[in-house]
């Protein structure tokens, strides 16, 4: 998983509130242990009928959009089961932050635990945000803190092991295998043994 310390992007506008999991993915993709093509079912039932035809009022649809790493999408996004397939389309379909004014508490932990920021937003922002898709942010991950096209600077919560971990382009596991030395250390020098 890459860095993410900071981010310059336009936005993509996906005002639907409550879009749960099976709908960021639908589960009929879920038969890989992959990352890598997820992106290419992202929306997959949003994006094209029933024919497998695009949908041209589908947001991610206008080649406008196709660079954008910012999404910013309706209230209560991620909802629904837990599948850690959802964050890993987002990513491989190119999104590294999704700004919303909540998110469902398993979709922000898996998101956060797969290299995709979930920012939440008061609703004002989020209004201003909806009403201006395209709008170029920046995103300063270690400063937690979002900026506006305006100069304006929005700060967002995020736990301080979260930040390290995204700062860093490492996972829960990444994180204890950098401890690898301190564990070995404590190992040899303990004064019990199991």
């Amino acid at each position: 998983m890459d860095a993410l310390i900071s981010l310059q992007s336009r936005t993509v506008v996906l005002p639907t509130r409550d879009i749960d999991t099976d709908q960021i993915i639908p589960a009929r993709f879920l038969t890989t242990t992959s990352r890598e093509g997820l992106g290419d079912a992202l929306f997959h039932d949003l994006r094209y009928d029933q024919d497998g035809a695009v949908r041209a009022e589908f947001p991610l649809n206008d080649p406008a959009t196709r660079d954008c790493e910012i999404l910013v999408a309706g209230n209560n996004f991620g909802c629904g089961s837990s599948r850690e397939h959802a964050p890993w389309a987002l990513v491989d379909y190119g999104f590294r932050a999704v700004i919303s004014t909540e998110f469902a508490d398993i979709f922000r932990n898996n998101a956060l635990k797969n290299g995709l920021l979930p920012i939440v937003v008061d609703a004002d922002t989020h209004d201003w945000l909806i009403a201006h898709p395209g709008a170029e942010l920046g995103i300063n991950v270690e400063a937690s803190s979002l900026e506006l096209p305006d100069g304006r600077i929005i700060e967002y919560p995020i736990d301080a092991f979260a930040r390290y971990c995204l700062t860093r382009g490492i996972d829960q596991l990444g994180y204890l295998q950098q401890q690898s030395a301190a564990v070995a250390t404590f190992e040899e020098t303990r004064s019990w043994k199991p």
